[in-house]
């Protein structure tokens, strides 16, 4: 938003021909006013926040705000609120750890390059997965969880779970993917849960959690999901180097085609910058919380040596 000074409004209000003093008066009287009203509405809110802390009961589309490069940015709630729910946007500390997450609400041929890079790296992911995913692409769900990948719960069509207050439909979202993925994996479903488009409440946290799900959102994502506006590689490269931070919860997408040209680069750069990649189970087990379907986590990965350890987003 541009910023809108007194002075000029006042110098450009001079020099308008034939401009009297009793012009000028009201409009410096008009813009003080909304000046101060503004700082007021701005402390009510903080007084608000303090109050009630910043977990809002109505719907709330997760956000975040960047400070320098290599710091971690902030988010609609802090850490120590979420932990409340078992839900997390970032890794504690200072260790240079990047947690790889991929949204997959359908498949357009951009996975399996994806999975290639990854075991290449031996890097370990989180695939978010919906219904349509699942029922249309069962052979690539079946190689996450052969590679020795984490599989979770993106819920089945993909709603503003936020606007659904009552529990059964909510967990009727969660279930029918959970056994959707054992009838197509034959194995469990990891117990982690990614709100869809980053909508939730307050609301929708506890109930994730009475289910046994922890809920993850993200400290760094970009763009990438439009299919009819796809960033450059240097678009992608800027803003995925240039935001990376210690405990990174990175939300990519698996249909993005720039994600499955750049991936293998963008890990070895993140290498280079001295990252390394950890899987989700390493922040829910530090929480307590339950592990996902990786060999180490007890469920029916495969091949783990081989595979290594959603804006609007969709």
């Amino acid at each position: 938003m541009k910023t809108i000074y007194v002075k000029d409004v006042v110098q450009k209000l001079l020099l308008t021909e034939r401009i009297k003093w009793k012009k000028v008066v009201p409009a410096m009287a008009l813009f003080a006013a909304m000046f101060f009203l503004g700082r007021e509405v701005a402390e009510i809110r903080a007084q608000a926040r303090q109050t009630s802390g910043s977990l809002l009961t109505e719907t709330e589309d997760w956000g975040l705000g960047f400070g320098g490069a290599g710091q971690k940015p902030t988010g609609n709630a802090t850490a120590a609120e979420l932990a409340e729910y078992d839900a997390y946007f970032c890794g504690p500390g200072e260790e240079k750890a990047i947690y790889l997450t991929f949204d997959c609400g359908y498949e357009n041929g951009n996975t399996e390059p994806i999975l290639d890079a990854l075991k290449k790296h031996n890097a370990p992911a989180t695939f978010f997965v919906v219904g349509h995913f699942l029922e249309s692409a069962p052979e690539i769900a079946k190689r996450m969880v052969e590679d020795g990948h984490t599989v979770g719960n993106h819920t089945y069509h993909h709603p503003d779970m936020s606007r659904i207050s009552d529990k059964a439909s909510f967990q009727k979202e969660m279930d029918d993917v959970a056994a959707l993925f054992k009838e197509v994996t034959g194995g469990e479903l990891a117990m982690y849960y990614r709100p869809p488009q980053g909508k939730y409440s307050k609301e929708n946290l506890q109930m994730a959690k009475e289910m046994g799900y922890s809920t993850f959102f993200w400290s760094l994502a970009y763009v990438d999901w439009n299919q009819d506006a796809q960033p450059s590689h240097e678009e992608a490269f800027s803003k995925l180097t240039g935001r990376i931070h210690p405990g990174a919860i990175v939300l990519l997408h698996s249909t993005s085609k720039t994600n499955g040209e750049i991936m293998d680069e963008l890990l070895t750069k993140w290498e280079e910058m001295g990252y390394t990649f950890r899987p989700l189970a390493d922040l829910a087990a530090g929480q307590g919380g339950q592990g996902g379907n990786r060999a180490e986590d007890g469920g029916n990965a495969g091949n783990a040596g081989d595979g290594g350890n959603a804006g609007k987003r969709r």
